[in-house]
């Protein structure tokens, strides 16, 4: 029983959630700092909707990319419970299921609050976590999922739960959107480097497989420096520490940009997600302190 609960925890790759959580963050302390309104319940409620959903997603993933031969025994990256043999792919669907059930259930009240906005947000959220690999159209597979990621993980949900909390959306949402967004696709973009001889072999359209490495390589640069000159924003509105604090991390992005440039895709990318996650969670955590200073 351990064993499987231990097993269920790897699938659901706890690492990533950080991109679930960041957004909430974010979106709360901007609230704060702009209207003095910060609805707690409406902070719960969506941090654990967006938790679900990434789940979710995870483990439609993990079923799916086995069945269509993406995830092999030649497999670079981290295992994969599909894959590995220790479940079956209909149990990692249904259980995958399972959470955007329960990530329907949290966003009943965020409806009742915000109206048909978020029940439209939420509908789509769910769908597109389902199809990010799954369905007629996978978005992994068409090169689609980098966008998804900036438009759901960072503008959407960031713009979403400032909404929930101000009844408004302003630019400054829209702006601290990007950012995390931004910051967030460095970790597929990453990943898809990885993995990208593999993913040619069977026919998963990434962005490297579409246009190259070089091309990769330029993407991952794009998204890790202009979340940070997005920050003139700030200092221009005289959010000062907002601009100043995200700052500090430049020394880590500099680092991760050089790595993947200087690096050929290999299993040491593993480390440069961990060092992407981490500037993407810091970077959140700044951001949101820089608010409410």
């Amino acid at each position: 029983m351990t064993k499987n609960w231990k097993a269920w925890i790897l699938a659901a790759r706890p690492k990533t959630l950080t991109a679930a959580v960041v957004p909430i963050l974010v979106a709360g302390s901007l609230a704060q700092s702009e209207s003095q309104h910060q609805i707690w319940w409406v902070s719960v409620l969506t941090l654990f909707a967006s938790v679900f959903i990434q789940i979710g997603t995870n483990l439609v993933n993990d079923a799916v990319d086995f069945k269509k031969g993406a995830d092999t025994e030649t497999r670079i990256g981290p295992q994969r419970v599909t894959q590995a043999g220790i479940f079956k792919g209909h149990q990692v669907m249904g259980v995958g299921s399972a959470f955007f059930g329960l990530a329907v259930i949290c966003g009943i009240p965020l409806v009742w609050l915000g109206g048909v906005p978020i029940l439209v947000i939420g509908l789509i959220s769910v769908l597109m976590g389902y199809g990010y690999t799954a369905g007629p159209f996978p978005l992994a597979y068409r090169g689609l999922g980098d966008l998804f990621v900036i438009l759901f993980f960072g503008l959407i949900a960031v713009g979403g739960v400032y909404f929930l909390h101000t009844g408004s959306l302003k630019t400054s949402a829209l702006i601290a959107g990007l950012q995390i967004g931004f910051l967030c696709t460095v970790l597929i973009a990453i990943n898809n480097l990885r993995d990208s001889n593999n993913d040619v072999l069977v026919d998963k359209k990434t962005l490297p497989v579409r246009f190259g490495i070089r091309f990769a390589r330029t993407e991952i640069a794009a998204l890790i420096w202009t979340p940070f000159f997005l920050g003139l924003y700030w200092a221009s509105q005289g959010k000062i520490w907002a601009f100043f604090l995200p700052v500090l991390l430049i020394p880590v992005a500099f680092r991760l940009t050089r790595m993947v440039f200087e690096t050929e895709p290999s299993p040491v990318y593993n480390r440069f997600l961990g060092i992407g996650a981490g500037l993407h969670l810091l970077f959140g955590i700044l951001l949101s302190i820089g608010f409410i200073l």
